[in-house]
């Protein structure tokens, strides 16, 4: 809304984490038919030629198109998911089974991925590990849960004692701590941070 990466193009209608039902295809659509349940992250299309589109990471194309404040191949303006309709290359479409509600899909689109990824990609996703998340906003929320759906054992990581109960109660995390505790922060073990020190590092 505020432009802050100087590439924004108004008028503009915000969103992305967008569901819907599909009310039109084009003739070259293939994957989908009008009437099903879907969802749209953050992009609805990219150039599709370049090495990063070749390996699947669009997110890394030079010409991806956002759902809002960007530009489709034609010029035209996109509009997110607080405008009536948006229109998306099937590539940057999924399905919702009819079983998951569409709200609760849509947190899944990006901050579901967001966390997930990771997760999938460190080797996280495994019994018996102990995964710690730092934070307990819209991302928290989300890694707790994978977490413990892989079943590794969740300790959250807060500045906020209020969140206690939200963090053990409702979403099943095995143990709280608040980072603003000293006590609490007293060395118990290694703390590896991913692309900082070379060895781990060991605090006080």
């Amino acid at each position: 809304m505020k432009n802050e990466w100087g590439t924004t193009n108004y008028p503009l209608v915000p969103g992305h984490e967008i569901v819907g039902i599909v009310t039109e295809v084009g003739n070259k659509v293939r994957k989908f038919k009008v009437g099903d349940r879907v969802g749209v992250g953050c992009l609805v299309d990219s150039c599709h030629s370049c090495q990063n589109c070749a390996n699947n990471l669009e997110n890394y194309c030079p010409k991806f198109t956002l759902t809002d404040g960007s530009k489709y191949s034609d010029g035209t303006a996109t509009h997110g998911g607080y405008s009536d309709s948006i229109v998306s290359n099937e590539h940057f479409v999924f399905h919702i089974p009819d079983e998951l509600p569409l709200d609760a899909a849509a947190p899944l689109l990006c901050a579901g991925i967001t966390v997930y990824s990771p997760l999938r990609y460190f080797g996280l996703d495994k019994p018996g590990l102990h995964v710690g998340v730092v934070g307990l906003g819209g991302l928290g929320h989300m890694a707790v849960k994978f977490a413990k759906a892989f079943g590794a054992n969740v300790t959250v990581i807060s500045t906020s004692p209020s969140k206690e109960k939200e963090a053990i109660e409702n979403l099943g995390a095995d143990s709280f701590l608040i980072s603003r505790d000293q006590d609490q922060m007293k060395s118990h073990g290694k703390l590896v941070m991913v692309g900082a020190p070379e060895k781990p590092l060991e605090l006080p």
